[in-house]
C-alpha cells in the first residue's frame, strides 16, 4: 500500500496539469469561459421548471430548485462518467512515450468534473438565496451524498475506461444509456407519481439513493436513514472495487488496443 501511495504522490503534480488542461480545453475560446460551469444549470433549470411545470402541474414548492438539485446530481455523473471514457483513448500518445499511472488519467477527469459539481453546487445555492428558500443547518450535510456520487462516479469511470479500450462501440451506446438513465432517476418528477412497478424500477437506480438523500438534507431538513446511508456507501464501494478490478486487469494491454 505504501508502495502506491508514494507512486502517486510522485506523479500527483501531473494530475494537477491533466486537470488544469481538461478544464481548459472544455473552455478554450468561450467568452464566457468557466462562468458557463454556473451559467448552464441555471439556463437549464429555467427551460425545465418552464415546461414541466405547465405541462405536467407537479404539485411541488420551489419547483425550480427541485430541478436544479437533480442536475447537480445527473449532470455530474453523466459528465464524469462521459469524459472517464475516453480517458484513456484520448492520452494514447503520451502513453506510448512515456510511463505513467494509467489511472491518473480517470482520475483528472472525475476531478475536472467535481469542478463543474462545486459550480452547481454553488447556482444552487445562489437560486435558494434569491428565491429566500429556507436553509437549514442539514445544508451543511448535503455534501455526504454529493462525495458518495464521486465515488460511485470514479468506479464507473474506471470500469468504462478499460472496456473502451477494447470496445469503442460503448462510445456510441453509453449516451443512449445515460438518455434513458436520466428518465429513471427522479430529476424533474416526483417519486409519488410513479406507479408501484415503475417505483421500484426507479428506486433500483443507486442516483435515485443519493439524489433523495442530497434533496432530504438540502431542502427538508431531513437526516437520512441508516439504511439509505449503508446502501449509498455499499454502492459505492461497489462500484470502486469492480472499476478497479476491471481496470487492473486490463491496463497492461491497452498499449495494443489504443
Amino acid at each position: 500500500m505504501s508502495t502506491y501511495i508514494k507512486n502517486f504522490l510522485k506523479f500527483q503534480p501531473l494530475l494537477s496539469e491533466l486537470v488544469a488542461r481538461d478544464v481548459k480545453i472544455k473552455y478554450r475560446r468561450s467568452v464566457l469561459g468557466v462562468l458557463w460551469t454556473l451559467l448552464n444549470p441555471l439556463c437549464m433549470m429555467i427551460i425545465l421548471s418552464v415546461v414541466f411545470s405547465n405541462i405536467f402541474k407537479f404539485d411541488i414548492e420551489n419547483f425550480p430548485l427541485y430541478v436544479l438539485s437533480g442536475q447537480v446530481i445527473f449532470n455530474f455523473f453523466n459528465d464524469a462518467t462521459t469524459s472517464s471514457m475516453t480517458a484513456i483513448i484520448n492520452n494514447a500518445a503520451l502513453l506510448k512515450k512515456i510511463y505513467v499511472p494509467k489511472y491518473l488519467f480517470v482520475l483528472a477527469r472525475i476531478f475536472s468534473s467535481f469542478i463543474n459539481l462545486m459550480a452547481s453546487f454553488t447556482a444552487l445555492l445562489l437560486v435558494m438565496i434569491a428565491v429566500r428558500a429556507e436553509l437549514h443547518w442539514t445544508l451543511f450535510l448535503s455534501w455526504f451524498p454529493l462525495l458518495m456520487v464521486v465515488v460511485f462516479s470514479l468506479g464507473v469511470g474506471m470500469l468504462l475506461a478499460a472496456l473502451t479500450v477494447r470496445f469503442r462501440d460503448i462510445m456510441h451506446l453509453y449516451s443512449v444509456f445515460t438518455t434513458g438513465l436520466m428518465y429513471l432517476t427522479p430529476v424533474i418528477y416526483p417519486m409519488s407519481m410513479l406507479p408501484d412497478r415503475i417505483r421500484v424500477i426507479v428506486l433500483m437506480n443507486p442516483l435515485t439513493n443519493y439524489l433523495e438523500m442530497f434533496r432530504d438534507l438540502a431542502f427538508y431538513n431531513t437526516l437520512p436513514s441508516l439504511g439509505a446511508l449503508a446502501i449509498g456507501i455499499m454502492e459505492g464501494a461497489a462500484a470502486v472495487v469492480l472499476g478497479i478490478y476491471v481496470f487492473y486487469k486490463n491496463q497492461d494491454e491497452f498499449i495494443l488496443n489504443i
